[in-house]
Parts: C-alpha cells; sequence; structure tokens
C-alpha cells in the first residue's frame, strides 16, 4: 500500500503542569512526523475549552492537529462557532463523534442526536474544508443492539460525508479484518483505519475496556493480571502483544494505524521503532 496514515492520538491537559508535560510528549512524538495528531473532546464534553486552547497551540506550533468534535449536549450554533473558528485559524482535519452526555444533562439535550447528523452540518456549513474522520467499531459500539444495526450506523456516517474512519482500539485483529471486510462489501470505500492502545497500565486498561467494550482477550487478561504490580512486565509482555497485533494489520493491507497514546511518548515510540514505520 503506497500510502498509509499513521496518527496520535492526545487528551487535553487539565493542569499547567499536565500541559507541560504534554509540550514535551508531543515533541518527541512530533520527530517521527505522524499524518495528525488528535485531540479528544474530553469525557462527558468536560474539556471543549481544554480542546480548543490545545488545539490551537498546537496549530500554531506547525504540528498537524484534527480536534475532535462531539454532538452530545452540543447545538448547531455552538459547532458552527467551533467550526468557524477551526477554520479560522486553518485546521483542515476533524474527527466528527456522537460522544458521551455532558455530566448532569439531561437524556437528549443539544440539537444532535447521532454522529452522521454532525457530519452533514459539517458539510453543509463547511463544505470541503475539514477532512473529516468518524468512529468504527470492529467489536460493536457498546449501545448497538445488533451488529447490523452497528455497520448501518457506521455506514450512515461514511455516506454523510466522512473521508476516512478510525476504529476504537482491539486486540482480536479477526474483529477488524471482518468489520471492514463487510464494510467493504455494504459500499464502503473510505480507508478504516485501527486504533491502537498501548498497553503499559493493566488496571487502567481494564477499566477502559469494560466501559467502553472493547474486548481484552482472555489469555491477555490472564497474562496481565498474573504480573500483579511488576509494571515491567506488564509493558514488555503489551510492547510484544500489540506489535504482534500491529504487523498482522499492516501486512494484511490496514490503510495505517492510529495511536492512542494517553498522552505518554515512550511506548508508542517503541511500537513505532518495532514496526520500522517511517521517520
Amino acid at each position: 500500500m503506497s500510502h498509509r496514515t499513521y496518527s496520535f492520538e492526545f487528551f487535553p491537559p487539565k493542569s499547567e503542569e499536565a500541559a507541560e508535560k504534554l509540550r514535551a510528549v508531543r515533541a518527541r512524538l512530533a520527530e517521527v512526523k505522524p499524518a495528525y495528531f488528535s485531540v479528544t473532546f474530553g469525557a462527558g464534553g468536560s474539556t471543549k475549552e481544554g480542546t480548543w486552547n490545545t488545539v490551537i497551540e498546537m496549530h500554531r506550533a506547525g504540528l498537524p492537529v484534527a480536534p475532535h468534535i462531539s454532538c452530545m449536549g452540543t447545538t448547531r450554533a455552538q459547532v458552527a462557532q467551533l467550526l468557524h473558528g477551526y477554520r479560522d485559524a486553518g485546521v483542515r482535519r476533524l474527527v466528527a463523534l456522537r460522544g458521551d452526555m455532558p455530566s448532569g444533562a439531561a437524556g437528549g439535550a443539544g440539537d444532535f442526536q447521532y454522529a452522521n447528523e454532525l457530519v452533514e452540518f459539517i458539510r453543509a456549513d463547511s463544505g470541503d474544508w475539514f477532512h473529516v474522520e468518524v468512529a468504527a467499531y470492529p467489536e460493536y459500539h457498546p449501545q448497538s443492539r445488533s451488529p447490523a444495526e452497528d455497520l448501518g450506523n457506521f455506514l450512515r456516517k461514511v455516506r454523510a460525508g466522512a473521508n476516512s474512519a478510525i476504529t476504537q482500539y482491539f486486540y482480536n485483529a479477526d474483529a477488524y479484518f471482518r468489520f471492514a471486510d463487510e464494510a467493504r462489501r455494504a459500499g464502503c470505500t473510505v480507508p478504516i483505519v485501527p486504533g491502537i492502545m498501548p498497553i503499559t497500565n493493566f488496571a487502567q486498561l481494564a477499566r477502559f475496556s469494560d466501559a467502553c467494550g472493547a474486548e481484552i482477550p482472555r489469555w491477555i487478561r490472564l497474562k496481565l493480571a498474573s504480573f500483579g504490580d511488576d509494571r515491567a512486565s506488564i509493558q514488555a509482555f503489551g510492547l510484544d502483544v500489540v506489535t504482534g497485533l500491529c504487523e498482522r494489520l499492516l501486512a494484511a493491507g490496514a490503510p495505517g494505524l492510529h495511536f492512542y497514546t494517553m498522552n505518554q511518548a515512550t511506548a508508542t515510540l517503541e511500537l513505532w521503532r518495532r514496526l520500522g514505520l517511517p521517520k
């Protein structure tokens, strides 16, 4: 495959100390020249301002950056304001998501219910200015009623105008291959880039995975649990598992990799080195 997209994801720092750490992390990661860095909207819509500030700072530093925009609890006017602000700044890529309800908000607050409605609004407002990424769920969204419904929801986002997709992280390559094949057979032509979560902290990973529906295969979960508090063994085993996963994905023609960095550089850069990715 001639052109692959490699990208890194951050979440907005919540303190000046965390912001300083992120500046050091992004400087290290920028050395391998990813296609872009994405910045999340924050759990429960709590960090909209943090996302904006982080994105604009990175953009001004000359880094290719893609803000996440979540539509839950958001009005059309608020989204339009963000789109115009990013456009005026010269940002050219977005990640459009349904996202989580803001904490304390009543169900259905906001003008959008689903991500395809947000993608349609972005296209109506901004034409082709933005490259729009959407989310895909190889192991199915935890709120979908069936795999068929989940695939239908994904295809609606693509038909609404998405340019490409990033998947939820997974450790079972077959789930990705099957999802991508089914999407292709249903007429999807946009790249579906696998999301990759380095394994560095088992307790944190287990918590995330239980919340978002990403499966940790039993053999991996038991092996990680057996290490107890031995962080070095967890990280060494995690690197082996995730390197093997990425090798299999790339060998089968995956159109790139999107790394969920958790605002850390070391594990992602070691994966990059082991995979022999371009520098």
